[in-house]
């Protein structure tokens, strides 16, 4: 008993040092933001294509992130930028920043945002100069760029799935039912809020591995503060702590339809009275399973491969984060899907 009273007090006294490393760190996100093409309420559409030669039109990337991170994952530090290689390697890239529910959105349903802000948001992109228009869903974003593009189909070139649940229930069905349960549960704070506030969203994502934070801040104790990794660290942490609340009818939709009753693949989740069902897409698709996900398994994600009628599938060997900010993720997962585009 003594022993391990003594190693716990380690662990937690780790623990400790590393969240105060992290407090102390002078790290500061310096990149500005790139300009607002079009927006509407707090929904912006943000232009990542930089200086260019006009005269030669390039595809054009309309990329959706989650409703519930914000979409600088996707230009994280100029050096783990997915916008700006994109920029940087013959793409017009555009970016959707939800930023958080505004008076308006806080009545908004999952139709109100693919309907109404995505497809202005892609009639936008549509206005300006360039070539063929792919989108990209990423996590959550690929669920609403997949009911975007079944609406939108004779717009678009090919549509790019990262890390995209489909099958709720397909490695954990009891972890995913009882966040439906939760969701539930939760209905008299959705009725006063009008929202779930994001410290809720981040306890459920914590519930998907209770002893993450313990590991990440014991092992950021051990780095060197100047190093690489821990001014890469700071900057993946701030982000996940600038999360953004859902609006209460969207938490709904989600928890209770997504993850309780598996509503996607049982083909009964509707975007304006209609089924979204991956099989009428008839356009070239893309589904990206990292191996290493734990916050969409790959089971889940490969449901959609099956759901349609034909479509390209990469399992690049890394996580759900690290396929858009880790150190291989240009080589392994951005040229590929680059390549892809390219040749459609």
């Amino acid at each position: 008993m003594a022993a391990l009273q003594a190693e716990g007090r380690r662990r937690f006294g780790q623990l400790l040092t590393g969240i105060e490393a992290y407090r102390k760190h002078p790290h500061q996100r310096d990149l500005a933001p790139a300009p607002v093409l079009w927006d509407q309420g707090t929904t912006k559409l943000r232009d990542y294509r930089g200086t260019r030669d006009a005269k030669t039109p390039r595809p054009r990337v309309l990329v959706i992130p989650s409703l519930v991170n914000r979409y600088y994952v996707l230009d994280l530090e100029r050096e783990a930028s997915f916008l700006r290689w994109l920029g940087a390697n013959g793409f017009d890239p555009f970016v959707v920043d939800w930023d958080a529910p505004g008076y308006i959105e806080r009545s908004f349903d999952l139709t109100d945002y693919i309907a109404g802000r995505l497809e202005g948001a892609l009639d936008a992109v549509k206005r300006e100069p360039g070539g063929p228009i792919h989108i990209i869903g990423y996590c959550m974003g690929g669920n609403l760029a997949l009911a975007l593009a079944l609406r939108r189909q004779a717009d678009i070139a090919g549509l790019v799935l990262l890390a995209t649940p489909w099958d709720f229930h397909a490695e954990n069905p009891g972890h995913a039912q009882m966040m439906g349960q939760i969701g539930r549960q939760l209905e008299p704070l959705l009725q006063i809020l009008g929202e779930l506030p994001v410290d809720m969203l981040q306890a459920f994502f914590s519930g998907l591995d209770p002893f993450q934070v313990l590991r990440k801040f014991q092992h950021f104790g051990t780095l060197d503060p100047a190093s690489n990794g821990a001014r890469r660290f700071v900057a993946l942490e701030d982000w996940l702590n600038d999360g953004i609340s859902l609006a209460a009818p969207v938490a709904r939709e989600c928890l209770t339809g997504w993850y309780g009753e598996n509503t996607p693949q049982k083909l009964s989740w509707k975007v304006a009275d209609k089924v979204v069902n991956p099989a009428g897409f008839d356009r070239p698709a893309l589904n990206v399973i990292p191996g290493t996900d734990r916050i969409v398994p790959p089971e889940s994600a490969r449901a959609l491969t099956r759901r349609f009628r034909q479509i390209d599938e990469m399992v690049p060997t890394a996580g759900h984060i690290g396929m858009m900010v880790g150190r291989s993720a240009a080589p392994d997962v951005w040229a590929p899907i680059a390549a892809w585009m390219r040749q459609r």
